[in-house]
Formats: structure tokens, C-alpha cells, sequence
């Protein structure tokens, strides 16, 4: 399984054995906070993350957000792609995607994120039955997962 990126398309497309099986609408980092192009191998997936405002200028005022709040920008999973902080995410604001708006991340429906997110558990070797995830959700619990077998991601322009 491949994850490839399409900047100017602003699309993520899900290829296996050659073929393209799904495609999702993404919003991607401006010209100030660019999305980061290249090769990059997914190992560590964030299920119902909190979220801490950055100390960065556009975070001040924000306050953190606990896993499962309707605020929280991640939604219900992070998938890392470039360790800190770049990771493919949910998104309450729906009118980014399809443009540059993000501090870098890849911005997603958040039933597309989780959608992504299962194929890349379970192509990354560890797939969960429904009943995991219905479990996370409804407790609020936050679940760091690390891959048997990273996946691989391209982004370009």
C-alpha cells in the first residue's frame, strides 16, 4: 500500500499492487507553513488524540482540547507522517479542504481520516475488528498505535 499525495490536485489517493482504490479531498499547508514534499514511511497512528495549542502565533488564545471534544481540531486520528508534527488529521473546518490552509498537516473529512487510517492499520499489520474502534470512540480514550510494518507515502507537488 501506497499513500500518495497530490498537492496542486489537493487529493490523497490510496494505491495497491499499482492501483489507485480510493481518493479523498485533503487540504494542505500555505506558501508561510508548507506541507512537506517527499518519501516519507507512516509508523504511528493517534487514535482520539487531545490537542495542545502550539506556541506558535496563530494557536495564542486556543485552549487544549481533550480526546472526543467537538473542538478539537484532530478529530479522531493522527496519522504521522514526518515526526513531530506533520500528520494526516480530521478536520471540523470542511471548507479547507481543497485549499492551502493547514500549518503543514494533510486535512481530511474526519470519516475519510478514519477511513485512511484503518487501510493503513491494517496494511501496516495491525488490522482491529469494529468493536476496537467503537470502543475508543464511545470511552474517549486516546490509543497510540505503532505499525508491525511501516507504510510507504509520497507527497509532490
Amino acid at each position: 500500500m501506497l499513500l500518495k499525495v497530490d498537492l496542486s490536485e489537493r487529493e490523497l489517493r490510496v494505491v495497491v499492487d499499482g492501483n489507485v482504490i480510493e481518493t479523498f479531498p485533503v487540504g494542505v499547508g500555505t506558501n508561510d507553513n508548507p506541507t512537506p514534499r517527499g518519501a516519507f514511511k507512516i509508523r504511528k497512528l493517534v487514535w482520539n488524540p487531545s490537542w495542545k495549542p502550539p506556541d506558535e502565533k496563530w494557536a495564542e488564545g486556543k485552549t487544549a482540547k481533550p480526546p472526543g471534544h467537538p473542538d478539537n481540531p484532530m478529530k479522531v486520528v493522527k496519522i504521522f507522517f514526518k515526526e513531530p508534527d506533520y500528520y494526516i488529521h480530521g478536520t471540523g473546518d470542511e471548507d479547507s479542504l481543497g485549499r492551502a490552509e493547514s500549518h503543514g498537516c494533510i486535512r481530511m473529512h474526519a470519516s475519510d481520516a478514519t477511513r485512511v487510517a484503518q487501510l493503513v492499520m491494517a496494511y501496516g499489520g495491525k488490522p482491529m475488528p469494529e468493536p476496537w474502534y467503537r470502543r475508543i470512540f464511545r470511552r474517549r480514550t486516546t490509543k497510540v498505535v505503532y505499525l508491525a510494518a511501516p507504510v510507504a507515502m509520497e507527497i509532490r507537488s
